[in-house]
């Protein structure tokens, strides 16, 4: 539909509406384009880049693999040591007391 109102046309196309600025709102956003350049890192998230990007390479991996693998042998393998020579003297004392029942283990 067409109309013959050039002059009211004209006047609604130069027509612009300038909200005012809320107060401080150059400082807000300047506050929050720092908050966005900075970000706040954890520790925890620190760690966890650092694990995920050493990782990443295949040679680091492999040897902490292997490291941690060989503490835990290591580990058990005392630990069943220990408990080795703890049998060992319980049987030794039971072995005592039924050779002779009056002797006192150790």
């Amino acid at each position: 539909m067409k109309t013959n109102d050039e002059p009211l046309d004209r006047l609604l196309q130069e027509w612009r509406v300038t909200p005012p600025l809320p107060p401080r709102f150059g400082e807000q956003v300047w506050k929050r384009i720092e908050r966005a350049e900075v970000p706040a890192v954890s520790i925890g998230e620190a760690v966890r880049a650092w694990v995920a990007m050493a990782f990443a390479r295949p040679a680091f991996a492999f040897a902490y693999v292997t490291v941690l693998l060989m503490i835990g042998l290591t580990l058990g393998a005392v630990q069943a040591s220990q408990r080795t020579a703890r049998w060992e003297q319980h049987l030794e004392a039971r072995y005592v007391q039924s050779v002779d029942p009056y002797q006192r283990g150790p």
